[in-house]
């Protein structure tokens, strides 16, 4: 550890048992096993990361980067020991470049702020996963987190144009640039991009800026089944519009909402759609008044419109505290990240509530059914080993549903520890020869976050 702590000063190298005992964890719901870190490490700059990796690769340490630990796949869990490499001191904006529409961060900056930054110059980063608050630029970029504005905008792949990036060895390679356009070779850095920090240590990104919309507007209906919300979800694409939002909360997850902090929602409905359209303002106004006729002429009840940005706020803090609520549940809450085609969501959460049922589990069902990614979200004890199996057999029976209807094992999420076993479900054995062999280039010695994804 001497030679770590020369690298970076002994007060960034924590070693003492309770500290090690915070890296142990990230918000995935393991149950009693532990996983201590050897150490714990916070560089402060890309070369003195190169430094930790070289010493790493020769001695074939094990390295797991974290950020703000939000990763729901056990992205973060030290799985085989060794040093856990914490990005937080790495936080800085280096530049935001309005004329060519695009920002250079490092990987511990929140995403909430960059955004709030470069709005602030009327620019905008979509990109929006649910942690936004906390989560980091980092952590996003190596699981390509998506969020719900992902419909109309992509998800975190589609804005990252370049990085700069720590290989297993030590050496620090730069990819992609500050081009909107670039085919230069080989695309390493949408390789990297999603990689869950298994083939390079991220320690600066480029990212795309798009001009910030004039006008935003948040909606809200009510229905009376999954299946009519989902025809009101068709129908507005039919129409034309593209919302920069389509979210879905079902029956049980607005109960449990309700329950813990009311904001209105009404809990004897079967599924309400939360919306937002953004734009030019009369744009914006034409499509709220037609999505709401659509939702209308299928009975939706509750239609709400923000007029102002607290009814906005209020509106989508229902919605952000889905997942909050539903913790207080019981004493582990397991969301799962499975995706289908957005015409097999009905089916898809039918058949999501048919296994809970099998399986007696509660589960509580969200997500973002403009491009098909479903949340259920698992209530339950880990303590009790009987209900963590019949979870686990849920979970197997999920994926396999997921995979049936033409969908994979995750949209957003990544696949981490806790999904790796169900590659070979949805991947067939060469592509997964083909994973290993990219891994093995990246990082013969395999101390990159062993034991996750492939």
């Amino acid at each position: 550890m001497e030679r770590f702590k020369k690298i970076v000063g002994k007060n960034n190298v924590l070693t003492a048992y309770e500290d090690r005992y915070c890296y142990a964890y990230d918000a995935t719901a393991i149950g009693e096993k532990l996983y201590l870190p050897d150490a714990v490490i916070l560089p402060e700059n890309t070369e003195q990361i190169s430094e930790i990796l070289k010493i790493a690769h020769k001695n074939k340490i094990p390295i797991v980067t974290r950020g703000a630990g939000t990763n729901l796949v056990g992205g973060c869990i030290p799985l085989k020991g060794g040093i856990v490499l914490h990005l937080s001191k790495m936080n800085k904006i280096i530049n935001i470049d309005k004329n060519n529409l695009q920002c250079v961060v490092q990987p511990g900056v929140a995403v909430e702020k960059i955004q709030q930054e470069v709005e602030e110059q009327g620019l905008f980063y979509p990109p929006d996963p649910a942690s936004l608050k906390v989560s980091t630029i980092g952590g996003s970029i190596a699981q390509s987190s998506g969020g719900p504005r992902g419909f109309k905008y992509g998800t975190t792949k589609d804005y990252v144009l370049g990085l700069k990036v720590v290989l297993a060895d030590g050496t620090i390679i730069k990819t992609g640039g500050k081009t909107a356009k670039n085919v230069t070779g080989y695309n390493l850095t949408q390789l990297l991009t999603g990689s869950e920090g298994t083939l390079g240590i991220i320690t600066q990104a480029t990212l795309r800026l798009i001009p910030k919309p004039e006008e935003r507007k948040v909606l809200l209906a009510c229905f009376d089944s999954i299946d009519t919300a989902a025809q009101a979800v068709t129908g507005i694409i039919s129409a034309g519009i593209t919302p920069s939002t389509l979210d879905i909360m079902d029956k049980n997850t607005m109960q449990t909402i309700e329950k813990f902090h009311q904001t209105g929602l009404p809990s004897d409905m079967d599924a309400v759609l939360v919306l937002e359209v953004d734009g030019f303002k009369e744009g914006v106004e034409r499509q709220t008044q037609e999505i709401i006729s659509i939702c209308q002429e299928l009975g939706a009840k509750n239609i709400r419109a923000s007029q102002n940005q607290q009814e906005a706020d209020e509106i989508w803090f229902a919605r952000r505290s889905a997942f909050g609520a539903v913790a207080r549940l019981r004493p582990n809450v397991l969301t799962e990240d499975a995706v289908v085609p957005r015409d097999k969501v009905p089916e898809m959460v039918k058949k999501i509530r048919q296994i809970a049922d099998k399986y007696s589990l509660t589960v509580c069902i969200m997500g973002h059914i403009g491009d098909g990614n479903i949340h259920p979200n698992f209530s339950l004890d880990l303590r009790d080993k009987n209900e963590a199996h019949r979870f686990e057999k849920a979970t197997e029976e999920l994926f396999d549903a997921a995979i049936s209807f033409g969908g994979s094992l995750s949209g957003e999420h990544g696949i981490g520890l806790s999904k790796a076993p169900f590659m070979k479900k949805a991947l067939c054995s060469k592509n997964i020869e083909l994973m290993k062999s990219i891994k093995k280039l990246f990082d013969p010695e395999n101390i990159l976050n062993p034991g996750k994804v492939v």
